[in-house]
């Protein structure tokens, strides 16, 4: 696909993944909607694009509020009357046992992570289906695939995300819009700044990746046919192992990550 005066429209837009994805995109001349919460951030990356001479649009929005996400598609629309690629990627983690998470803790992550997602393909899809076109993109995690100790809430709302996508896409066949899931392993972004993860050996040498790395999958990703694509593409092999031999990795990965909460504590 030619990527020039594409629109996209990327959620979780001022920092990490989303921020590095808008420069990939515009490097390719697409038009970028920048899509979070703090304006103050948006403003920055949009300046940052500058460089690039496209097209841009700032949009502070609270996706896990669906009225703003209806409003967000209303300000879209005035714009560019529709989008070609939807990069659902905002999302957050709280770090720590579900005995210790509030409710509240544990229900803002499905908020933000899940629905937001739902909220922003049940306001552009419709547009996507109507000329025939479009992709839409879902950031969710290896921790769609296993349930790590520690963030059980987080990769309950991933497990969701993936769930909804393979369902969806079958949905979509022979209508012109795509789907693809990007789960990658650990990611060098702010998701780890939240206090909960005082303490965590997130960064570890070998076992996370760089915001740019995701990026560049997410350009792929908008323009496949496959339904998921696992950042590295080794960590799929672990994932038909655990989905193969749950009885024996199961126990490993829990092994593992029991121990990193002993540090936190």
């Amino acid at each position: 696909m030619d990527f020039k005066n594409k629109v996209v429209l990327i959620t979780g837009a001022s920092s990490g993944i989303g921020k590095q994805t808008a420069i990939e995109f515009a490097k390719l001349g697409s038009s970028i909607i920048l899509v979070a919460r703090r304006k103050n951030k948006l403003e920055q990356v949009e300046n940052e694009l500058k460089q690039f001479n496209v097209n841009t649009l700032v949009c502070v929005c609270d996706v896990s509020k669906k009225d703003q996400v209806e409003e967000l598609s209303k300000i879209v629309l005035q714009k560019f009357n529709s989008i070609d690629i939807l990069v659902n990627n905002a999302g957050f983690a709280i770090y720590g046992l579900v005995s210790d998470l509030s409710i509240n803790e544990i229900e803002s992550q499905m908020e933000t992570n899940y629905f937001g997602m739902i909220y922003c393909v049940k306001n552009f899809l419709p547009l996507m289906l109507k000329k025939k076109s479009g992709h839409i993109v879902n950031v969710a995690s290896v921790g769609a695939s296993f349930g790590v100790p520690g963030v059980s809430s987080y990769c309950a709302t991933k497990f969701a995300m993936l769930g909804f996508s393979e369902g969806l896409k079958h949905e979509l066949y022979g209508t012109g819009v795509g789907l693809t899931v990007v789960s990658p392993i650990m990611v060098r972004t702010p998701l780890f700044e939240h206090p909960s993860f005082t303490n965590f050996s997130k960064f570890s040498t070998g076992v996370s990746l760089s915001s740019e790395t995701v990026a560049k999958t997410i350009i792929k990703a908008s323009n496949s046919s496959r339904l998921e694509i696992v950042v590295p593409s080794v960590a799929r092999v672990v994932i038909w192992f655990k989905q193969t031999f749950p009885f024996l990795i199961n126990p490993i990965i829990g092994r593992i990550f029991r121990k990193q909460l002993t540090k936190k504590d």
